[in-house]
């Protein structure tokens, strides 16, 4: 008879949580994460679980990303293009995932899915300029030109606004590091969510768990 083969603290904690790590202690900050995800769709996200370790610091990114747009003017699509395509650009799933769930609301699941993979079909040329800007940033921002600023202006937005979307992608790179390092998976439940557009796009980082 084969002895049996012992079992990681990685997969033990991967299969209840969707990541390397296992649940956190049940704070009041904890307890209400859960609640509000519970409450908007049914069951607690695998990033919650994660960020659950440090409420405060999840709160204080998702404060500065709102103050950061709070006076840019730019609508929830905008915002959708902004972080599709930095998601994919960084090769996050999850935001991916999500993200393009809720761009294919704000849009379509077409224009969603060629955000998600570099075509930009269906965007104006305004939001355009802002997901090849988006890219860029991500992919590398030291090489960013004063061209690309002013193809930015061309496309009507002043310099607050470049500020602005510029000081939201920044937080946005620094939330799915986290996720993707402590390799947070998509949840069953978001992915079976999301239109068939685009999750045949998104063929990048962490699979949902039991894929």
């Amino acid at each position: 008879m084969s002895k049996p083969q012992a079992i990681s603290s990685e997969a033990i904690a991967d299969a209840s949580t969707g990541s390397f790590l296992p649940d956190p202690p049940l704070t009041a900050a904890a307890q209400a994460m859960y609640d509000e995800d519970v409450a908007d769709d049914g069951y607690v996200w695998n990033l919650t679980r994660v960020w659950a370790y440090q409420p405060e610091t999840r709160a204080k990114l998702d404060e500065l990303m709102a103050v950061a747009l709070a006076s840019s003017g730019l609508s929830a699509r905008q915002r959708g293009v902004l972080v599709t395509a930095t998601a994919s650009t960084l090769g996050d799933s999850y935001c991916s995932f999500a993200w393009g769930r809720r761009l294919a609301r704000y849009a379509d699941p077409a224009v969603a899915a060629g955000v998600l993979s570099g075509t930009d079909a269906g965007l104006t040329d305004q939001e355009q300029a802002m997901a090849a800007w988006a890219r860029k940033v991500t992919r590398d921002p030291n090489s960013t030109t004063s061209d690309d600023v002013q193809l930015l202006r061309d496309a009507g937005l002043d310099e607050g606004q470049i500020v602005a979307i510029t000081a939201y992608i920044g937080p946005r790179i620094a939330m799915a590091t986290v996720d993707d390092a402590l390799r947070a998976r998509p949840d069953a439940g978001l992915v079976a969510a999301v239109p068939a557009e685009v999750r045949a796009v998104v063929d990048y980082g962490r699979r949902p768990l039991g894929e």
